[in-house]
């Protein structure tokens, strides 16, 4: 088990979005780098998706088949939403963006979202204990419709230097949206959308992976937290939404 960043720099990665219309080409090419430099990514599945945006491929009657073959080597499958469809345009606790399938959203649509979402996994013999909501945006009801209709205590968002504990649930901070490389000890998710990924973004990603693969983790590999955000934590989470919301959301 690793430590939680104490004294270290440790990274992980997230890959979004995938659904039986992903961009198969991109998707193969980021399962060829993963294997290539042996790193166990963490991927936010749509169970059920219905955003015209995410229509990238003719529809993989297969795709299920791969979500298994992807946890059966070790990576982390997370519930990635339900449908991707943003029905809000509130941020919640993480507001990242003014856009959202969960935040500000009746508790009983979200607990029908999170309940058929899980089933969905359940089907399809994968399991799931990781959340991750579209846009990052979620809010206290998205943890009471997880806490009524799931058994999943664990979210990949927020703002932090290292995962911390907050009542019954672990988060593990999404920090970036590319690799770079941080200047501080702590756990850092980087999050990629291989769908929409160019041809220089994969090149930029394996020149990172190949100078920083040791300092990459596996979800399995990090020790979960007892503790809460520390002052520190809380003073860089209040920046970076204070600068967020002083630019202006979308």
């Amino acid at each position: 088990m690793k430590l939680l960043g104490q004294n270290k720099t440790l990274y992980l990665i997230r890959f979004d979005d995938a659904c039986p219309t992903m961009k198969k080409e991109n998707w193969a090419r980021i399962e060829a780098l993963m294997d290539k430099y042996e790193i166990k990514p963490i991927v936010g599945i749509i169970p059920h998706n219905e955003d015209a945006t995410q229509f990238f491929d003719k529809e993989n009657l297969a795709f299920w088949n791969k979500v298994q073959a992807w946890q059966n080597k070790g990576w982390e499958i997370a519930m990635h939403g339900y449908c991707h469809q943003y029905i809000s345009k509130q941020g919640g606790l993480n507001p990242m963006w003014n856009r959202s399938e969960f935040a500000g959203v009746p508790l009983n649509l979200q607990k029908d979202k999170i309940r058929n979402g899980v089933q969905i996994f359940k089907n399809h013999n994968v399991n799931i204990r990781i959340f991750s909501a579209p846009s990052h945006t979620f809010d206290e009801i998205t943890l009471q419709a997880l806490m009524e209709e799931s058994d999943i205590r664990i979210i990949s968002d927020t703002i932090a230097l290292r995962p911390y504990k907050d009542g019954m649930f672990t988060f593990i901070p999404q920090v970036c949206g590319h690799c770079t490389r941080m200047p501080l000890f702590g756990v850092f998710t980087f999050s990629y959308h291989p769908s929409t990924m160019k041809e220089d973004e994969f090149v930029e990603l394996e020149k990172f992976l190949d100078r920083f693969r040791h300092s990459f983790v596996s979800f399995g590999d990090l020790s979960m937290p007892e503790k809460g955000k520390n002052f520190i934590d809380k003073l860089i989470s209040w920046c970076f939404f204070t600068q967020r919301k002083l630019r202006g959301l979308k």
